[in-house]
């Protein structure tokens, strides 16, 4: 009997398309290695579909942002017995709080660009420009803006506003973007990504042709292993399980700087972690069967 999978997509966050991306992308896999799916697609009432995720053996959890990715779907499902593919609740909703993670990075004396959470409009901003304006539990680079004049702190801040009840306002650090994969506690090769607008924004990321990768990133050995090192030891403190992706800009000094911890990286065409698990000789198809098999 093939083992049933299904698989949860949708939501009704600003990731909902991206989603529905990964979705596809992980049926298609799903049904190469010969298992029987069955895809969950809704906007706010995933609950009406419990006796349905019941049968299944596994839930790949294909949602990106909002409730699937801050711990609210991962609680309920554990309440229900029913498994899923990637971190638990907790480390979830940690992950998801870019303020918490960064201060636990720091504790563990793991460089992070200074940060100030603001939780009103009219909050004083003591970082000095320029400065990185977004969300604090957004992903995709949802109402994010680089902030590099007075005249352009308030309209990124309002719009980062409309996108969540918290704002972090960050050091902007110009360097090379890089993403490191975490699969069952190994460190998978790093990607560094050349996007063709100003940053890595939703076009770049979404967009086939809009940013080049180089995986593995051209970086000297000892580099490589203290962005290793330091992934793994804060995929441990922030008690990820199965597999996540942590970015990192690399400062014109050689610094590397922890941005966050992604819980559900994308899984589509474009995606980071499949770029990464190729460079290791593994094929998409392999990557989706290795996540399941370990999350069971």
């Amino acid at each position: 009997m093939s083992l049933r999978v299904g698989i949860l997509m949708g939501g009704a966050s600003e990731e909902k398309k991206v989603s529905i991306a990964t979705g596809k992308a992980v049926i298609k896999a799903c049904a190469e290695n010969g298992y029987t799916t069955t895809e969950f697609v809704f906007e706010t009432n995933y609950k009406k579909y419990l006796k349905e995720l019941k049968k299944q053996n596994i839930i790949f959890n294909a949602l990106h942002g909002g409730i699937g990715e801050n711990g609210k779907i991962q609680a309920w499902l554990d309440e229900n017995d029913i498994k899923y593919t990637g971190s638990g609740a907790i480390a979830s909703s940690l992950c998801m709080d870019k303020a918490k993670s960064k201060k636990i990075a720091k504790r563990n004396g793991i460089k992070t660009p200074d940060w100030q959470l603001i939780e009103r409009l009219d909050q004083d901003v003591k970082i000095t420009l320029p400065f990185v304006v977004k969300p604090n539990d957004q992903g995709s680079t949802v109402g994010l803006s680089i902030v590099k004049n007075d005249q352009s702190v308030q309209p990124a801040i309002d719009l980062a506003f409309q996108h969540g009840n918290k704002v972090i306002i960050e050091k902007f650090i110009s360097g090379r973007e890089l993403t490191i994969p975490i699969i069952n506690e190994d460190a998978y090769p790093i990607v560094e990504i050349n996007p063709k607008n100003n940053f890595y924004d939703y076009e770049c990321k979404y967009t086939p042709g809009m940013s080049e990768y180089v995986c593995p990133a051209d970086l000297e050995q000892n580099l490589i292993e203290k962005i290793e090192t330091n992934t793994m030891k804060l995929f441990q403190k922030f008690d990820c399980s199965v597999y996540a992706r942590a970015d990192y800009i690399l400062d014109k000094l050689g610094v590397p700087y922890f941005l966050e911890m992604n819980t559900l990286p994308g899984m589509t065409s474009t995606s980071l972690v499949p770029k990464s698990a190729y460079a290791r000789g593994q094929s998409f198809q392999k990557l989706i069967r290795y996540i399941i098999e370990l999350s069971i």
